[in-house]
């Protein structure tokens, strides 16, 4: 979701009626009937090309812009069910930037999805819309806030209401979009039959801040996508896009708000509650298929478990070790990036059963999960568990200096280096320590007994201990093999805003420990994240911390298709490390019950 480099543009129960349907004023624009491939290359091939606006659904004076692509052939009125993609990312120069177009048309943001699928021959039809701020809607971006959430609720109204629809739409995106979908699931709109979204924020607090700690893009997010707000328009766009396009020129506050707003990091907050997607989601039931990786370097995996537990309706996923990654992308050695084959064909089972009422032939399972090796298993739901564990662990103390807490190759900047995206391959051990964590006074060590068989660590830990001055916390989770090679596997940090408790939940996971594997819990300092956080350099007596973590039994495992990610093995050489002094173990990793 965050976009990693800057644009130099100036850079998630009424009737709603279209308020016009756009001719672009050049000979590439969209004449009454659609553009078709033949007449604008932009254009699908099998897909007609339109632009329509509407009101967004708070009562406001926002204007929101769709691109409709509807199959090619169809009479004006046929009806289709609609796959709806709203987001800040289908301006008609480029997706976070300008893309070099020297001729206007749709978004090929998930070209892969309509082709890959064959979206248009199959009957349906495809509408982006612009976000409030973006693209050819005006209005000031809001980040996933009510404003937007009303354009989610608009957008899901206009596209069942149109002549050419059956009344039946599903939503579908990735990362800023796939947030969009948890929207619409919220907001319980009867039209929303299923909602595909793919590495989502479950609540946007966390992607910018945890637990009061700033994340190293608390700034630089806000700021592109202001940038992406303000990108130019194309020549031949309409005039009626053009103006709305330029609405950020005569609202200035727009940017400074959106920045401003951001860098709150009280999670209490009333702008923070609007945003909380996962709590919201109480007593939903919008059938919905989700991917998530666990060792997410972007949208991490906080609040998941929150935002499932409270939904209530049919869930789908793909869950494992990858990146921010597309179900269907592949790397350049052809290799499926989340490892699992079929992610189009399951997608549009999901959509031909709640859209078009098809049942399918193929028994997808629920959730297909990779674990921390590589192998894949099916579950009816996640996380699925056979036993808790709640290790009392001894007490300590650190000195929360901002150093960075697991060193890395010297060229990188320690500032940058407590949270798991910024992790570095480190250079060869024979050149530095830095494949070593030894002993220091900014964090300490507590360990678990070996394991005495194969155990998972899976859904969400979470960790309470009691500070005894303020400052910040960090606790990292690692996977200890005999000898003191390990893997951090799971981390978080959280404020100390006052000497006393304190309780936060670490990232969910799936991860599986080997027999004679040991756990070893860090807790110590936290690397200076932003300029927003500021070590207090004081000694932090920590007293008898409590971890709770939900256990699984591997040997109960269903297996299922699937590959080991390709992200799994960069993530194992990034965040292997040798530690020194490993203890006994004061808690045994588990019971565990079958």
């Amino acid at each position: 979701m965050k976009i990693r480099k800057r644009t130099t543009a100036a850079l998630l129960g009424v009737t709603v009626a279209a308020l016009s349907l756009t001719m672009v004023g050049t000979a590439s624009a969209a004449p009454l009937d659609g553009i078709t491939h033949d007449q604008n290359p932009r254009v699908p091939e099998g897909a007609v090309w339109t632009e329509e606006y509407f009101p967004s659904s708070d009562g406001s004076d926002v204007v929101l812009h769709a691109d409709v692509l509807r199959p090619a052939g169809l009479a004006a009125d046929a009806k289709t069910p609609v796959i709806l993609a709203v987001g800040p990312y289908f301006s008609h120069t480029g997706q976070t930037g300008p893309e070099g177009f020297t001729q206007t048309g749709p978004s090929s943001r998930f070209a892969d999805f309509t082709t890959g699928t064959d979206l248009f021959n199959r009957g349906y039809t495809y509408v982006m819309v612009d976000l409030r701020g973006f693209g050819g809607s005006t209005g000031c971006l809001d980040w996933v806030g009510p404003g937007e959430q009303a354009d989610v609720k608009a957008a899901i109204q206009w596209s069942a209401e149109q002549p050419w629809s059956t009344g039946k739409v599903g939503m579908y995106g990735k990362s800023y979009d796939a947030v969009t979908g948890l929207v619409g699931n919220d907001l319980k709109q009867s039209a929303l039959k299923a909602v595909v979204a793919q590495e989502p924020v479950w609540n946007m607090y966390n992607y910018l801040f945890s637990n009061g700690v700033p994340r190293p893009n608390v700034t630089g997010t806000p700021n592109a996508y202001n940038d992406i707000a303000t990108m130019p328009t194309l020549a031949d766009d309409s005039a009626e896009y053009k103006a709305n396009a330029a609405y950020e020129d005569s609202h200035p506050e727009c940017l400074s708000d959106n920045l401003a707003n951001n860098n709150n990091p009280d999670l209490g907050s009333t702008y923070w509650k609007d945003r909380d997607l996962a709590t919201k989601a109480k007593g939903t039931n919008t059938p919905l298929f989700i991917t998530q990786g666990f060792i997410e370097n972007n949208t991490k995996p906080e609040d998941a478990q929150e935002y499932l537990d409270n939904h209530q309706g049919t869930e789908r996923g793909w869950m494992g070790q990858w990146e921010h990654v597309r179900g269907n992308e592949t790397n350049s050695a052809g290799q499926l990036l989340q490892g699992r084959a079929g992610f189009f064909d399951e997608v549009m089972r999901f959509y031909d059963k709640y859209l078009k009422g098809i049942t399918p032939t193929v028994k997808d399972p629920a959730f297909a999960i990779e674990d921390s090796t590589g192998v894949w298993r099916e579950q009816q739901a996640w996380p699925k568990w056979t036993s808790t564990l709640a290790a009392t662990l001894p007490s300590g103390e650190y000195v929360d200096n901002g150093s960075s807490i697991t060193p890395t190759a010297k060229s990188v900047p320690v500032q940058q280096q407590w949270d798991m995206e910024h992790a570095t391959d480190p250079v060869p051990a024979a050149a530095t320590n830095a494949r070593t964590l030894a002993a220091a006074t900014n964090y300490y060590f507590s360990w678990s007994k070996p394991a005495t068989n194969r155990v998972r660590l899976t859904a969400t830990p979470k960790i309470t201990l009691t500070a005894g001055a303020t400052g910040n916390v960090m606790v990292r989770l690692w996977d200890v093999a005999p000898g003191g090679s390990a893997v951090m596997f799971d981390e978080n940090v959280a404020l100390i805003s006052k000497a006393g408790k304190v309780s936060f939940e670490l990232k969910s996971t799936d991860w599986t420990f080997e027999t004679g594997h040991q756990l070893g819990i860090q807790i110590g300092t936290v690397g200076s994240s932003a300029w927003l956080d500021v070590p207090s350099g004081k000694t932090i007596q920590v007293t008898k911390p409590l971890l709770n973590l939900t256990l699984q039994n591997p040997k109960n495992d269903v297996p299922t298709e699937g590959g080991k990610s390709p992200f799994l093995v960069t993530y194992l050489r990034q965040n292997t490390r040798t530690l020194t002094g490993v203890g006994a173990g004061t808690f045994a990793l588990g019971p565990q019950t079958s």
